[in-house]
């Protein structure tokens, strides 16, 4: 069983910073996929960014230039860096990892982008 762990959330005004962090109970080479995903009220979760235990990264459209998934291995740690967030970015964001075709989720983080 891997637990996820989440923090970093909270309110933030448009253009500004924030980071998410997922603390894994396994060493982060063990699992093969670790993203983020949100979820705004009314609509579908979607993924937001990902990163391969090689360290391949993915992005959608809507994030690409301005969040950055990285890892710390040392710390068993994934990071979500957004920068430059609007209110669209508001939403409950999950952090996910897949291992041996497992999935595991975190609890969510609420991330509010208002003035």
């Amino acid at each position: 069983q891997v637990q996820l762990v989440e923090s970093g959330g909270g309110l933030v005004q448009p253009g500004g910073s924030l980071r998410l962090s997922c603390t894994v109970s396994a060493s982060i080479f063990s699992i093969n996929y670790m993203g983020w995903y949100r979820q705004a009220p009314g609509k579908q979760r979607e993924l937001v960014a990902g990163r391969t235990s090689g360290g391949t990264t993915n992005y959608a459209d809507s994030v690409k230039g301005r969040f950055i998934i990285f890892g710390d291995n040392a710390k068993n740690t994934v990071y979500l860096q957004m920068n430059s967030l609007n209110p669209a970015d508001s939403a409950l964001y999950y952090c996910t990892g897949v291992r041996a075709r497992e999935t595991y989720w975190g609890q969510g983080n609420q991330v509010a982008v208002s003035s």
